[in-house]
């Protein structure tokens, strides 16, 4: 603090002063006075009748806080609570020295400082001296204005960095689960952090308020429900992320930040935003001069809180600028590289994201159908499961997604095992279903992704499948005739329909890459999907490292993987057949079955598609024994 500084905190009585004055001061080492004690006699009596004071009885009251101002000034500063309600009193003050006086008012309505005066005791000035101070109350326009209404921390922290002219590296948006996880996980990284959220009646009350009570005993954060505020307490150029939900939430938080940003400011929408909605928002802001990412993050609320694996895409200046940020924050490689990296322009960080969770809904739905054929056909017992995905985890197939269903197979309630409690009928938020439209978009196959969100919503007509399975009364069967040559062959079909949905992911990522001009890295895109995701794997790993130096080779034509395939493909047509007989429904797997045998045949069964559309269409063909390039058509009936 400069030397000889006198800083005045003002407002009427019950406004918290005396408090926040005592705070201040012992935080910059100076001396604490309050006015009041500088009150002579008479108006000390006069106030604990009742009656307010006039300007004859505040001239040699204010005289005498002035003799002493300047008496402070002289020595090592101090902090004084007055009221100074009109800005007469004010200017009385300040014409002493206006270079040496800070002014701080702490500003509350009549209902809130109203009700801490009735609990008020012990103190000579009456609640009903309120109203005649409210009316003599002039705001100023000028010195440093503070809402009361928020924990006394938080007041003293906003003081202190508008005193210091102190501004935090960067800003959040929305302190939901994952916001509220991510702003941890910035403040465990020691970044000044400022915090916003809306305030909506009966909903979200004082969200950013609770926080900073939460961790500003730790951290520097500040928290906020004013846009403007918000924006003005970030160091430039602007770092923003937004936590908020996708689509028309997004644009509403953009507009409303968009008349306080400048040029070089970055906004980051850190949810699962529409690929197509992310490029649009680039381009419109980027014409403003304002950096835009839109970032896929993995992890779920632990990875957000622990180091998540995070996907930033749009603008490269932007990147640069604010890139330091979300590495500090994500989760380390096996090399202590972060889990994040640029992934490229436009919308291509949330396309990833797209894609990311449709390969996990496919591999969710693959350990599901897993799980209930070992359940309902071989009729093990939820812990036995359990320990066989114990067993295929430390046999160099583990994940992130075969741990959590170990570790729910095993979990009880009470008695009995906790899955048997829980309805079968699957959620989802569309990011699935966006991936089969995605790849139909770029004329790429996605049979086990789209697969599994169909799975998912067959899953939600459970009132009607009820009745059905009234009607029908089909019956599960076992025909096992060697349990450990089941298990082992089931082993290898998971491995083996796991690659296969990598392998699918990743290739409509390589085509989207050549159709949109994006120059996606795929062994970076694994290399951080390693750790953090929810896909994280052995096989993420292996993945990684087959498309260094060769990024269009697919996963499926790796040499590794093909050993691995050609020893891991029967045990999967034979779960298929034994699954499909039994009358377990197997959509995931049987899909990357079906999926493997037509891409590792020369000969489809598309000529008689081909022919089917030229005869109805005439649509014409190629033929196997003339040049690519030459189309035919026949009169199919002649």
């Amino acid at each position: 603090m400069s030397t000889g500084k006198v800083y005045i905190v003002f407002g009427v009585s019950g406004c918290g002063k005396s408090t926040i004055g005592q705070h201040l001061a012992k935080d910059f080492d100076i001396p604490f006075y309050d006015a009041d004690d500088f009150h002579p006699e008479r108006n000390i009596k006069k106030m604990s009748k009742g009656f307010p004071l006039n300007d004859d009885d505040r001239d040699p009251w204010l005289e005498k806080i002035a003799n002493e101002i300047r008496n402070w000034h002289n020595l090592k500063g101090a902090v004084l609570a007055c009221s100074a309600l009109k800005q007469k009193y004010r200017d009385k003050l300040q014409s002493i020295s206006p270079q040496f006086i800070e002014w701080i008012f702490l500003d509350g309505s009549y209902d809130l400082i109203s009700n801490r005066m009735a609990a008020r005791k012990d103190h000579f000035f009456k609640k009903e001296m309120l109203v005649s101070q409210f009316e003599a109350l002039q705001k100023p326009q000028s010195g440093i204005t503070v809402d009361i209404n928020q924990s006394v921390s938080e007041i003293i922290m906003k003081i202190k960095s508008k005193v210091n002219n102190q501004k935090t590296e960067l800003g959040l948006i929305g302190l939901g689960v994952m916001g509220k996880s991510l702003a941890k996980n910035l403040l465990s990284k020691n970044f000044s952090l400022s915090v916003y959220n809306r305030q909506v009646a009966n909903k979200e009350i004082d969200v950013a308020q609770n926080f900073v009570k939460e961790e500003s005993s730790h951290h520097e954060v500040l928290g906020f429900d004013d846009m403007n505020e918000f924006v003005s307490s970030l160091t430039e150029p602007r770092t923003i992320i937004m936590m908020v939900n996708a689509g028309k939430p997004i644009d509403m938080v953009i507009d409303a930040i968009i008349p306080f940003l400048n040029d070089g400011d970055c906004l980051i929408d850190g949810g699962n935003s529409h690929y197509k909605d992310t490029l649009r928002r680039e381009k419109e802001l980027s014409e403003k001069g304002i950096c835009f990412l839109g970032t896929g993050i993995s992890g779920g609320e632990e990875g957000a809180l622990k180091g998540p694996s995070i996907m930033p895409g749009g603008s490269k200046e932007g990147y640069e600028q604010s890139g330091k940020f979300l590495e500090a924050i994500a989760a380390k490689d096996k090399n202590d590289k972060a889990c994040c990296t640029y992934i490229g322009p436009e919308g291509a960080g949330h396309y990833v994201k797209m894609v990311h969770n449709g390969i996990e809904y496919a591999e969710m739905q693959l350990l599901a159908e897993i799980y209930h054929l070992l359940r309902f056909f071989v009729k093990k017992t939820p812990d036995q499961i359990a320990a066989i995905f114990g067993s295929w985890r430390k046999d160099g197939l583990d994940s992130y997604l075969l741990e959590i269903t170990e570790d729910i197979l095993y979990k009880k309630e009470g008695d009995v095992f906790l899955i048997d409690k829980i309805l079968d009928k699957a959620g989802q938020k569309g990011t699935g279903g966006w991936s089969t439209i995605a790849a139909l978009d770029v004329g790429v196959p996605l049979s086990t992704i789209s697969e599994s969100v169909m799975a998912r919503n067959l899953s939600g007509m459970k009132s009607q499948r009820i009745k059905v399975a009234e009607a029908y009364q089909m019956t599960t069967t076992s025909t096992i005739d060697d349990t450990n040559v089941f298990l082992e062959n089931l082993k290898n079909a998971f491995q083996a329909a796991s690659i296969i949905n990598h392998s699918i992911g990743f290739d409509l990522l390589h085509q989207a890459s050549l159709e949109y001009n994006w120059n996606l890295n795929l062994s970076e895109i694994a290399r951080i999907w390693t750790n953090g995701c929810i896909i994280r794997s052995n096989l993420m790993e292996k993945i990684s490292i087959s498309f260094l130096g060769n990024n269009d080779i697919s996963v499926l034509m790796s040499p590794d993987i093909i050993t691995v395939m050609k020893g891991a493909i029967d045990g999967l047509t034979d779960t298929v057949s034994k699954g499909f007989s039994a009358g377990c429904s197997l959509p995931v797997l049987s899909s990357a079955t079906n999926y493997f045998l037509t891409y590792t045949s020369s000969q489809s069964s598309a000529n008689i598609i081909q022919a089917q559309r030229d005869y109805f269409g005439a649509h014409t063909y190629q033929r196997v024994d003339k040049p690519i390039d030459e189309y035919f058509h026949t009169n199919w009936k002649s």
